[in-house]
């Protein structure tokens, strides 16, 4: 006899409570695979497809898609044993129930099934799904989330939609369109003595922007912070890594090289490579530098990691920043890219900004935030000269250091900027 098992949205780490639909991968009928993704989900911290531990038959699905669902919630029912599953496929090294996005990808070729004709399939109630709007029918062809977020964002219902994409597939570019037609004028209201507040437009703070929110909110709660500053010639830096790039190979960005300067740093002023354990009342050091770094998205504002930062060179650490910074536009990063850093290095100078204090990334203990490098008025060598200026600034944690050690820290940053061989003579 076949056996109904419920698959519940699983505990997806680091924390979150809960993940909202975004897409389901299986329907009613499929015959799915174990660890074959059914559903991808939206949390706070990334996109992630969510494997089922059963094989068998769909039985029903709960949820559509949009719906934000507690960890725990039922999502489908499999009927295990039935008779329809399909012949077992080669082993996967990289199976064992592994949420894809967090470790391997392999269950990405799983294929959608549906049970063959005279095939039985256990009386169990698929969920009820709400009816379509009248003038509209079939399914709707969108496969992007951030289609459906744009939509959703802006009231839009895509089943009224036609898609210009291969095989009617709704695009960006069709939501956006839609956007640009003006409604149709609503009759003149009839006037009243009552006094009517002016209505904003609301948005929900969830998702990536409500972690984002908690988190800084926290940050300021917890944290006494300070900041430091200091401008610094960075001619030498733009120099020396011009010369780099001049020999061939790999091109080394300058994100990389204030990022080796901020790991040679903390290997002198390791205080700042810390958190407080409030609990236990400790600062802990930490061994290792895992260096987080500011990525503009269409989601919003993301830190991914580069794991061990203090191990790698100016080459590595390029290809690693150039690798986060795709995968986190493309919306593929997981949740262990976007956590567990130590230290934050934040260069707001690309949005065409001279400094800022930032807001430390908790529960780390400091960041180093750096402007635009721009030609500036700059006395060198004792005459006034044009030069490649950086302003350079330090948030951090008081209770970890005090004033001396963060100035110091600093202090080291500016002077490997505007003279690179002190870096060469610390390494």
């Amino acid at each position: 006899m076949p056996q109904v098992m419920e698959f519940k949205l699983p505990d997806l780490g680091e924390g979150l409570t809960e993940a909202e639909i975004v897409r389901w991968l299986v329907a009613v009928g499929d015959v799915v695979a174990i660890d074959q993704p059914v559903v991808e989900v939206e949390t706070a911290k990334a996109m992630v497809e969510v494997p089922c531990p059963y094989g068998g038959v769909v039985t029903a699905r709960f949820g559509e898609e949009g719906t934000e669902l507690p960890v725990g919630a039922p999502l489908i029912t499999v009927a295990v044993g039935a008779g329809t599953a399909p012949e077992a496929e080669p082993e996967d090294p990289g199976s064992g129930n592994v949420l894809v996005g967090y470790g391997t990808d392999h269950s990405r070729t799983a294929r959608r099934r549906r049970v063959r004709p005279g095939s039985a399939v256990p009386a169990v109630a698929a969920a009820p799904a709400p009816a379509p709007a009248a003038a509209v029918t079939g399914p709707v062809a969108v496969i992007s989330p951030l289609v459906r977020k744009l939509a959703r964002d802006h009231g839009i219902d895509l089943r009224g939609l036609r898609g210009s994409g291969p095989e009617g597939l709704i695009l960006r570019a069709d939501v956006e369109a839609a956007l640009r037609v003006p409604e149709a004028p609503a009759p003149a209201p009839v006037a009243t003595p009552v006094a009517v507040a002016a209505v904003g437009e609301r948005v929900p703070l969830k998702g990536l922007r409500g972690a984002v929110a908690e988190k800084l909110s926290r940050s300021r709660r917890e944290i006494p912070d300070a900041t430091c500053w200091v401008d610094a010639d960075a001619t030498e830096l733009m120099a020396a890594r011009a010369a780099m790039n001049a020999v061939g190979g790999p091109k080394i960005s300058v994100l990389a090289l204030l990022a080796r300067i901020c790991t040679a740093a903390l290997a002198k002023y390791p205080e700042l490579n810390s958190t407080v354990d409030l609990a236990a009342n400790e600062i802990v050091r930490l061994p290792s530098v895992h260096l987080g770094f500011a990525a503009q998205t269409e989601r919003g504002l993301v830190v991914p990691v580069v794991r061990d930062a203090q191990a790698r060179g100016a080459e590595s650490l390029s290809a690693e920043f150039a690798r986060l910074t795709e995968v986190a536009r493309a919306g593929k990063l997981a949740p262990a890219d976007l956590t567990g850093g130590t230290f934050t290095l934040n260069n707001y100078g690309v949005f065409g900004v001279d400094g800022s204090t930032p807001i430390i990334n908790h529960p780390e203990a400091a960041m180093l935030g750096v402007g635009r490098i721009m030609a500036k008025p700059w006395v060198h060598q004792g005459e006034l000269a044009v030069r490649q200026v950086v302003q350079l600034s330090l948030t951090f944690d008081h209770r970890v250091c005090d004033g001396g050690t963060a100035g110091g820290f600093l202090r080291y940053v500016a002077d490997c900027v505007e003279s690179p061989a002190v870096l060469l003579r610390s390494l």
